[in-house]
């Protein structure tokens, strides 16, 4: 690709992600999931399990999104709250992702529920918001319960729930349920949270998108890991400071060819 000016770059992103963030998006993408629940717990919950399973084929992601959600009656807060999950029969859900993997899950967030309002609160609780890297410390939280709560279910692989390698993970998956949960434009997203600000998130980066920045001069790294996620958001705060993951729209697009 051509060297492209600042100015030019920023422009072509900024066309790229107002035309990628629309409201149809949201039809063939997971964060329709969420969109669905009026509660808090509920969205929370959604956007927390949906993302877990959203790598490999958009449409393939989408069915399985919607065969979890049925197990839980569409109601996963109090599916959760009611101990549902000790009763799911094994089967796959989604990829390597499997019952087991769910009831670890949400064996883990019911603690969570049990203690705090909601996530939001529990993310406050940790002051998730004073860390240069919120979603790290977020998950670095999570998997404390998570381990705790399934001390006595060997069969619990936690990797499945949630990356352990917090050193090196990009946490693709969960920066984007935190893009679905603090970005607050009105459009897609659906901007619940307040104990994180818009300009803290990181941008989920996988293949797509970190192919689309290399070609932009945006990432240099050659590897889609934690390093190249920081780099990469900090190129896009350059452009945005105040809510630098709207790029994640542009770059994904872009990517995909959509």
């Amino acid at each position: 690709m051509e060297t492209i000016s600042e100015n030019d770059l920023r422009d072509l992103l900024d066309r790229e992600a107002a035309r990628i963030n629309n409201p149809e998006f949201a039809l063939g993408d997971p964060v329709q999931f969420p969109r669905r629940f009026e509660r808090q717990e509920d969205v929370e919950i959604a956007s927390l399990l949906c993302s877990s399973i959203a790598w490999g084929n958009r449409k393939m992601i989408c069915s399985n999104c919607e065969k979890m959600l049925a197990l839980m009656d569409n109601q996963p807060y109090a599916y959760m709250m009611d101990r549902g999950y000790e009763e799911l029969p094994d089967m796959n859900i989604h990829r390597t992702f499997f019952a087991r993997d769910l009831r670890a899950f949400l064996r883990g967030l019911r603690a969570v529920y049990s203690r705090h309002a909601n996530l939001d609160a529990f993310a406050a609780s940790i002051r998730a918001g004073e860390s240069e890297t919120p979603s790290w410390a977020l998950v670095e939280a999570l998997n404390a319960i998570l381990r705790e709560e399934n001390r006595d279910h060997p069969e619990a692989n936690l990797s499945r729930c949630l990356p352990q390698n917090l050193a090196t993970t990009a946490l693709k998956r969960v920066n984007m349920a935190l893009r679905w949960l603090v970005r607050d434009d009105g459009i897609v997203d659906l901007g619940l949270w307040r104990s994180i600000k818009p300009s803290q998130l990181y941008i989920p980066l996988d293949v797509h998108v970190g192919d689309t920045a290399r070609e932009l001069g945006l990432l240099t790294r050659r590897a889609d890991d934690r390093r190249s996620t920081v780099e990469l958001t900090a190129a896009l705060r350059r452009f945005n400071p105040a809510d630098p993951v709207l790029y994640d729209y542009a770059l994904f697009g872009i990517g995909m060819g959509l």
